[in-house]
């Protein structure tokens, strides 16, 4: 390998290091692969890793510098212990190509020499500073690409031709960026633009790492948007010690089984999972010819690569429009037509992890009218796939239940599903912020008006919830004139949430009032009688809000006393000329 370096270069290799920052799967805590990061660059004299790459660029030894670099995260990450199992990601400089002693080969030479799979390495490329030459990006990627190797976007979302990119290139994996990620859970805008970049990079069949994670509110709603691994301070800061990356993070795991979702579907997936074994690769094309013949029921097989992750599936259908062809036969004749023709006809399929909630592999499926199935992994290695028939039976089975649990008038959530969402925040260690509505004057509406006007006061109410309260709320029909609505909720945003729910009081006693004869509109009353038989004036229907702060840390966090303080706050709040009370419970 003649790529000789200057003293000068030579000198400074020696005292440049290579530190590693740890990426897991975010559904179990397990480890997926190392990043490889430049270190020591101020200790030969330059302010940045980019200035760095510059000055090397300038003098023409881009190349045989980065193959150096290459060599030495090479050598290090097979001090990582049980190295084998895990990917290491390696960014590339795009000007790379530019350079005159470019040549294909040299890192299967560096592979090869150090006992490393193909398959461990995945190069990452950041489009953040493509500027001046947008094509130089994706020609990089191309070239690795061709060669077999696993192939990332950094910085997802930030530059100029992501989109273009994943259209035209198909990546393995993207980086969502910090941009993006950074207080997500206090911004809705952030959580559904995250959630739109990982669900389209998912159904092209491309991974999804959340980067720069740094506290345990933005892990956990990367898991809730459906984001397959993460990566940030709050997993572990780089470290030049290759002895410090470790193979699974407890204090991650904890988090995932402590805070179980409040939408967490109970349902098991398992019945309806086809647990098929899949195909290598490598596998010839005329095997897979055999086994849809063997199998004349069997419409799909997943491909993986030699670590068992899933790379997409083959259609039966495909096959033979493949295998009618003259140049389908021809191949099917010769032995050599292995991994460079079966890769061809690979399609691209949605997948994630066996324990992620239904309700996302449902929305994964529902959003792509195209999608034939989801294929489920289990700590991102293959484990079985779920075809659309499956998913579509899933559907109607979860809408039968639902179904069960809604209140018949205004399809909200009923007691059931109240009842168990308040044991859930009990079991929680977050912050929530509960209501309790209570429609004020409605008996006395309902028998002036009949029981149909009656209906139409409540499903006006339950209307102004639902079109009023952003999706985190949950939305509840305790029955009759009793509403309950709960969020999760943090210092930033428990102003803007308690205000929501005062303006749902406000907004009820205005767009009511449309309810109301003209003449009783103008006296502000109705004739009715109470209770005990006796004829009096009732006002207009108005509704009143108990509310309760629930801390965190909050001692006595149980459902009985929950409930007793929101219906004894309740009588507070039917006093208050605002009609509502709020508390706090610490």
């Amino acid at each position: 390998m003649r790529l000789e370096l200057p003293k000068k270069w030579i000198h400074n290799l020696k005292t440049l290091d290579v530190a590693f920052q740890p990426i897991i799967n975010i559904h179990t805590g397990k480890i997926f692969a190392v990043e490889a990061l430049l270190r020591n660059y101020e200790k030969v004299g330059f302010n940045s890793i980019f200035d760095l790459f510059d000055a090397v660029y300038k003098d023409n030894l881009l190349y045989s510098f980065d193959l150096k670099l290459r060599k030495k995260a090479f050598k290090k990450f097979t001090t990582i212990n049980a190295h084998e199992n895990i990917k290491l990601f390696y960014n590339l400089d795009n000007r790379l190509l530019e350079m005159p002693n470019f040549k294909h080969g040299n890192t299967g030479k560096l592979l090869k020499h150090y006992d490393i799979c193909k398959n461990s390495i995945c190069f990452e490329i950041s489009e953040r500073h493509e500027i001046s030459n947008s094509s130089r990006m994706q020609e990089v990627l191309e070239h690795y690409k061709s060669e077999n190797f696993c192939i990332a976007i950094d910085d997802f979302g930030v530059g100029y031709s992501g989109y273009k990119l994943l259209y035209e290139s198909k990546p393995d994996i993207i980086k969502i960026d910090r941009f993006f990620l950074s207080d997500i859970q206090k911004d809705e805008k952030k959580k559904l633009m995250a959630r739109s970049i990982t669900h389209l990079a998912i159904q092209l069949g491309i991974k999804v790492i959340a980067e720069g994670i740094e506290n345990k509110e933005e892990l956990l709603t990367c898991r809730d948007i459906g984001c397959h691994f993460v990566q940030g301070y709050f997993i572990q800061k780089p470290t030049l010690l290759a002895s410090e990356i470790a193979q699974e993070y407890p204090h991650v795991l904890n988090i995932l089984n402590s805070e179980k979702r409040v939408t967490e579907s109970s349902y098991k997936i398992e019945t309806f999972l086809n647990k098929t074994p899949p195909f290598s690769i490598d596998t010839e094309i005329k095997n897979i010819v055999k086994h849809f013949q063997k199998n004349p029921q069997a419409e799909t097989v997943t491909i993986v690569n030699s670590n068992n992750e899933p790379m997409g599936i083959l259609q039966e259908n495909k096959i033979k429009e493949f295998i009618y062809s003259p140049y389908g036969r021809s191949l099917l004749t010769n032995n050599a037509a292995k991994r460079s023709k079966l890769v061809n006809l690979i399609e691209p399929c949605g997948t994630t992890e066996i324990n992620c909630n239904i309700s996302t592999i449902i929305e994964l499926f529902s959003n792509n009218s195209e999608s034939i199935g989801i294929i489920l992994t289990n700590n991102s290695k293959y484990y079985g796939f779920l075809s659309a028939r499956a998913i579509i039976t899933i559907m109607s089975e979860q809408n039968i239940i639902h179904a069960r649990e809604q209140n018949p008038l205004t399809k909200l959530p009923g007691n059931s599903m109240i009842e168990k969402l308040i044991s859930e925040i009990i079991e929680s260690e977050k912050t929530y912020i509960l209501c309790y509505f209570d429609l004020d004057n409605f008996k006395a509406f309902n028998d002036v008006y009949g029981f149909r006007n009656g209906d139409r006061a409540i499903m006006l109410f339950a209307d102004i919830l639902r079109k009023n309260l952003p999706t985190e709320f949950f939305k509840g029909h305790i029955g009759g004139d009793d509403f309950f609505v709960a969020v999760e909720s943090t210092k930033e945003n428990e102003e803007k949430y308690t205000e929501a729910l005062s303006k749902i009081v406000q907004k009820f006693e205005y767009d009511t009032r449309e309810l109301y004869s003209k003449e009783d509109k103008e006296k502000n009353y109705i004739i009715s009688t109470d209770r005990e038989g006796n004829k009096k004036r009732f006002p207009l229907l108005c509704v009143s809000a108990s509310v309760l702060v629930v801390r965190s840390n909050a001692n006595r966090r149980n459902a009985d006393y929950i409930n007793n303080i929101l219906s004894l706050q309740k009588k507070v709040a039917k006093q208050e000329s605002s009609h509502i009370s709020i508390s706090c419970l610490l």
